[in-house]
């Protein structure tokens, strides 16, 4: 038996996970954590009886509390409650799957506690890459990865030489506006942006790969899982998304992880690997239906929220958490309809300008840094200085 705890089990990952929890009796959940929606929330309480969820708004977790006092799970609130459930003392592994920088110190704490970790939460490593992964080294723990791209590289090197491994191919759909110049960009509305052609993710990730920022995250984390030179890792545009990505070796050979577009695959690798398990899934890739596999170079012109991503890893130090921060604050304020999409990018681009640079930040230093940049994208925006 593998108990499991799940940060963000009402999100597209999450849910996924309980979806894998279903067909594997092996797996038993430990506590559960989300930020607000109670309703899908009791249904999962009521299915897999964890000991412990967390909700982290105060008064919805009240609410619940009322809705669930026939049965015995506690409830617990905020980021207290966060990291409770991340090291619930019978727990093995944390999927961390919240989306934001509200999933560094749960995990930070998960894997001093002992637990390992499947890895969903990008703004982890990307704004603390260099606190978790000497962390995870020190505490013996495993940190497997989810996200599809991630997970192929992994799946890439495993039993070769990592040392022969000369360049990571980290494969990008383009989005529903691949192709597009920034002419066409202009009046984008959300709905038209949360269409993606191949994945069925969170609205957050979604407009993320829109923008490309999502892709530059993926990027960031993954030099730091694979310690890996930016200049070592290529993006490639590959609009069929069944080539998830590659590794190319020092002699020139190249190994590639190959499949459907469905996050159950990476999520269950990170649950059980080393061991692979049947997996129930519809239509499987049948290569004479298939026909061609295509890639382009990614237009980090229109797209320039990828181009800042390498710009801030070059930086390194703080500047990532300002690139992540700036994002997430824009991605919000986008789908309120309070600013453009190519006002994206443009507020990454100026809080980095504005910056400055902390070499080795502290985690105290890199949450003070994230509150700072949300504080100048905010004012920024309404001083009406932004220009693309």
């Amino acid at each position: 038996m593998k108990n499991i705890a799940i940060l963000g089990s009402t999100g597209s990952i999450g849910t996924q996970t309980l979806d894998i929890v279903r067909e594997n009796k092996e797996l038993k959940i430990t506590s559960l954590a989300v930020d607000s929606n109670i309703t899908l929330l009791e249904t999962q309480i009521r299915e897999f009886m964890p000991n412990l969820v967390c909700v982290y708004q105060e008064e919805k977790a009240k609410q619940l509390k009322d809705n669930i006092k026939d049965l015995t799970v506690k409830v617990v609130t905020g980021m207290e409650g966060l990291i409770a459930c991340a090291i619930e003392q019978d727990t093995d592994t944390v999927v961390t799957a919240m989306v934001g920088m509200i999933g560094i110190r749960p995990t930070i704490e998960a894997i001093k506690a002992g637990k390992n970790i499947a890895l969903a939460n990008k703004e982890t490593l990307v704004t603390a890459g260099h606190i978790i992964m000497p962390l995870i080294k020190e505490k013996k723990v495993s940190l497997l990865p989810v996200d599809s791209e991630h997970s192929a590289i992994f799946q890439s090197l495993n039993g070769e030489d990592k040392k022969k491994a000369f360049k990571i191919l980290l494969t990008a759909s383009g989005g529903p506006f691949r192709g597009k110049k920034q002419s066409e960009l202009n009046n984008i509305a959300p709905k038209d942006a949360l269409k993606h052609p191949n994945w069925s993710m969170g609205r957050k990730i979604t407009i993320d790969s829109a923008t490309m920022v999502n892709k530059g995250l993926e990027v960031l984390e993954a030099a730091w899982l694979f310690d890996m030179d930016l200049d070592k890792i290529q993006v490639v545009v590959h609009p069929q998304s069944i080539i998830h990505s590659m590794v190319e070796y020092v002699d020139g050979s190249i190994i590639a992880q190959m499949g459907v577009p469905d996050m159950k695959l990476p999520i269950q690798y990170a649950l059980f690997y080393p061991s692979r398990l049947p997996l129930s899934q519809g239509e499987r890739v049948d290569f004479a239906k298939l026909k061609q596999l295509t890639f382009e170079e990614p237009d980090m012109d229109t797209f320039f929220g990828l181009r800042l991503a390498y710009e801030a890893g070059g930086f390194g130090g703080s500047m990532p958490t300002v690139y992540n921060a700036a994002n997430e604050w824009a991605v919000a304020a986008f789908l309120e309809g309070r600013i453009k999409f190519l006002e994206i990018p443009a507020l990454i681009r100026e809080a980095m300008k504005q910056h400055q640079l902390i070499d080795n930040p502290s985690l105290n230093e890199i949450l003070n840094t994230e509150q700072q940049t949300y504080d100048f994208v905010r004012g920024y925006t309404e001083s009406g200085a932004l220009k693309l």
